[in-house]
């Protein structure tokens, strides 16, 4: 037994861990997008990789969303009162994924590093990255092109959202292990975490060979669905979303994954058919470890009911 998901950001890595704890261990791999990373301070930060590895290990701060449950921030503190940029915040325990990462990344590639770090971790499931080669997203705004931390962080996305591309992208190579997982002959499911359509999974489908395996896909594919009742749970989703002339509905949530998806899990407060695709109506808000694994072993039974 195989399943494949594909995650970015605070949704996509709840799902992702509700996953880990319903799947047999070495039955899930997580391909996590890479296209917020960036580097600081001399240092490589790989947000959506982080996120998903510490739900995983199940040291992820969940009332900030993102980084490390008991953090510190004597680093950060230092940091601006020495003049430093102080704009995108590192903890101090986070601080060392961050500094052993970059270290490492001078000797093997991304996914040897995630390799180790999850499992020093105690991770028994396969994190991987989309790409181990970089590949950056910039947007297009009304105030010109920001990188993608740019935009996020140190604008907290207010400039109008008008495009994005993703630097590097033309040249990157499909990561071994996210590879190894479309093509794995025990493959049941792939599942679309609730990341942003935009920001989190365009860039793993922008990867060269990706978006033509998942079209060309033998097993059922489902998506859950990062909104309720038209608002993204976290995250500027809806907003760009709407500035984009798209909407938060079911209907152009499944047109951003046409030909990629057969079923799409939605909240109950957004049920109704959509044409050309199989819809599922469930309470898809993951408060707390229950939460994600009862809405984990839904999108399972969702794809085994549609593989019949």
């Amino acid at each position: 037994m195989s399943i494949l998901a594909i995650a970015g950001g605070v949704g996509g890595a709840k799902l992702a861990a509700g996953l880990a704890q319903a799947l047999p261990e070495g039955a899930l791999t997580v391909a996590v997008n890479t296209g917020d990373d960036f580097e600081h301070m001399g240092l490589t930060i790989c947000p959506d990789l982080d996120s998903v590895t510490y739900a995983l290990a199940g040291l992820n701060n969940r009332e900030q969303g993102w980084g490390v449950t008991g953090e510190s921030w004597a680093f950060m503190e230092m940091t601006r009162k020495l003049g430093g940029e102080g704009w995108f915040n590192l903890g101090d325990r986070d601080l060392a994924t961050h500094v052993l990462r970059t270290q490492r990344l001078r000797q093997v590639s991304l996914s040897q590093v995630t390799a180790e770090l999850t499992g020093a971790l105690g991770i028994r499931q396969k994190v991987v990255p989309m790409s181990d080669d970089p590949v950056r997203t910039i947007i297009a705004t009304d105030e010109g092109d920001l990188a993608f931390q740019d935009y996020f962080v140190r604008r907290q996305c207010k400039p109008v959202f008008h495009a994005m591309r993703f630097d590097g992208a033309e040249k990157a190579r499909i990561s071994e292990g996210f590879a190894q997982a479309l093509a794995d002959p025990a493959l049941e499911a792939i599942i679309f975490c609730p990341s942003n359509p935009m920001l989190s999974i365009e860039p793993v489908l922008s990867v060269p060979g990706v978006r033509d395996a998942l079209a060309a896909r033998r097993v059922p594919a489902v998506a859950l669905s990062p909104f309720i009742a038209g608002q993204a749970v976290k995250g500027p989703a809806a907003k760009i979303m709407g500035e984009l002339g798209l909407g938060t509905t079911p209907a152009a949530l499944a047109a951003c994954y046409t030909g990629l998806i057969d079923g799409l899990m939605v909240d109950k407060a957004d049920d109704g058919p959509i044409e050309g695709i199989i819809t599922r109506a469930s309470d898809t808000l993951m408060r707390d470890d229950a939460d994600q694994i009862r809405v984990a072993r839904e999108m399972l039974a969702f794809a085994q009911d549609l593989a019949r």
